[in-house]
């Protein structure tokens, strides 16, 4: 699957006309984070107040029309990297005992942080997606720096979306050169040839990057991609963020009650 990593679009519904698409980038980048920090902060075992945070996310599926398929394949595939580290919160003491076996032991309370930091993670993928998604990657780049992201993090993420295209480039020709002289043909020839391929794939991608950058600074390139639409602030970008800031606040107020 991540051989085809260069035909995939990050930003497949960043061309739609939506109410959240008119927003500016920094205003959904903002709301975006500050929900999810809010989301990250709140307690264990408070239903209520995600029950509120997840009510509000649906309605910015509708508003944003994002395409739910494709949300839901890339939060489940983000999910199945986290679950080893969610399957640790289930072994915790305290509360009933529900099932023992040896020195691991599932209680009532090893499941009620497993299914808050399980639903945490959701909720914060979730949000995190939709801006990814509706959002064009130069856009949400220029986005981050007018927050005052450091200009070098966003020069490393730049370049990183940047340069997947080479580094999956360079691997598919090593792999086509393997398969011409019939490498592959055994699995401990496969296992031997893709480690070199690895060890050579670093040098021979760091080489073309370098030549590849000195040829985006002889063309004009500031450490950022162009964008093709200058985004200002209105009314509707500060109602958003004064929006947000009543959803997390009445999550919040719940929970404190």
């Amino acid at each position: 699957m991540l051989l085809h990593i260069g035909a995939f679009r990050l930003d497949v519904d960043s061309q739609r006309l939506t109410l959240w698409h008119h927003l500016a980038p920094r205003t959904r980048v903002f709301c975006a984070f500050f929900f999810v920090f809010a989301n990250a902060l709140t307690p264990n075992e408070q239903w209520w107040t995600w029950a509120i945070y997840g009510f509000s996310l649906v309605i910015l599926i509708f508003l944003s029309q994002v395409t739910f398929l494709v949300l839901l394949r890339r939060v489940a595939i983000e999910l199945t990297f986290i679950s080893t580290v969610l399957l640790g919160t289930l072994f915790r003491d305290g509360g009933t005992v529900l099932w023992s076996w040896g020195w691991l032991q599932i209680t009532t309370a090893g499941l009620n942080i497993l299914g808050s930091v399980a639903l945490k993670a959701f909720l914060s993928l979730l949000m995190l997606n939709i801006l990814i998604l509706t959002t064009s990657i130069p856009s949400l780049l220029h986005a981050l720096a007018d927050l005052k992201v450091p200009p070098l993090l966003v020069a490393i993420l730049s370049s990183m979306y940047r340069y997947i295209a080479v580094l999956i480039d360079e691997f598919d020709s090593m792999r086509r050169a393997a398969l011409s002289r019939n490498l592959m043909a055994s699995k401990q020839w496969q296992r031997l040839v893709i480690g070199n391929m690895i060890g050579s794939l670093f040098i021979r991608t760091y080489e073309r990057g370098d030549r590849i950058h000195q040829a985006m600074l002889s063309r004009g390139y500031t450490g950022l991609l162009p964008v093709t639409q200058d985004y200002k602030m209105g009314k509707i970008d500060y109602l958003s963020i004064v929006l947000t800031f009543l959803i997390v606040l009445l999550g919040q107020f719940i929970y404190l009650r």
